[in-house]
């Protein structure tokens, strides 16, 4: 039995092997990500084609999503929001001609903050001639203010709580999370958690029993999809992240209508 609940696993130098990636797609990855943060073209291309290789051989269909980088800054402690470019960066358009020109199936747009970023970003992708569904990343304050606008004008949503913790009060973020939820189920569209789900897989092979409970979270909270970044990228333990997030997805799902969450 297979849950429905979308999983989404980060495909890096973790999980490129197409013995891996053949065996977290037995295990039930719905949809792979390639983070344009990192790595070059050459580098996602290898990516792409193993994974439509494994997909093809395996008779289905994994959507892969290109997670364009945004207005970032680099530091020593990572990469930041940097108010100072635009959101649609130039960076982000040579990149996503690249997606375009390999039919990548979804584009994310990091740091959204209007409906104007996400109608910016699907005049770009018509004018070159793509046809890719938008997933709009929420990380930010502006984005959660204008949140119905940007639901509307998306096909997607992804609640990004990395960057989004540094907007709220920590301690404010699942009930932030679990507001986009809601806007995102009123109007019908698929809704990602992502960020931290089975963060402690990046190094052991058994996540915690709070890690656990939050994946369980989001799923009876509604979200359609739970997401692995590091955990699968570049942890290691790819293959077992993506186990035991079905397996959380699972029993979250047959206990949906006995926990009624909101």
């Amino acid at each position: 039995m297979e849950s429905k609940t979308i999983i989404i696993a980060t495909i890096g130098p973790a999980s490129k092997n197409k013995d891996i990636l053949s065996n977290l797609i037995t295990h039930n990855m719905s949809m792979a990500r390639l983070n344009f943060s990192w790595g070059t073209h050459d580098e996602h291309l290898q990516f792409i084609n193993s994974i439509r290789e494994e997909s093809y051989k395996h008779n289905v269909s994994i959507p892969i999503i290109q997670d364009l980088s945004g207005p970032r800054t680099q530091d020593i402690s990572g990469h930041h929001f940097n108010g100072d470019l635009k959101i649609f960066t130039e960076k982000d358009k040579d990149d996503l001609i690249f997606g375009i020109k390999n039919n990548i199936e979804y584009v994310a747009l990091s740091f959204v903050g209007s409906k104007n970023d996400i109608i910016e970003l699907r005049n770009f992708i018509k004018d070159n001639n793509g046809n890719q569904k938008i997933i709009a990343k929420i990380e930010r304050k502006e984005a959660v203010e204008n949140l119905s606008e940007i639901i509307e004008v998306s096909d997607a949503i992804m609640i990004a709580r990395g960057d989004l913790g540094n907007e709220f009060p920590i301690e404010e973020i699942p009930f932030v999370q679990h507001h986009i939820i809601i806007e995102a189920k009123k109007q019908n569209k698929m809704v990602i958690v992502a960020t931290q789900m089975l963060l402690s897989m990046v190094e052991n092979p058994t996540p915690t029993r709070a890690e656990v409970s939050d994946v369980a979270y989001a799923i009876l909270d509604g979200a359609d999809g739970v997401m692995l970044s590091e955990e699968s990228a570049i942890g290691k333990y790819p293959l077992e992240a993506v186990k035991i997030m079905e397996k959380i997805a699972l029993i979250a799902e047959k206990n949906r209508n006995i926990i009624r969450i909101g």
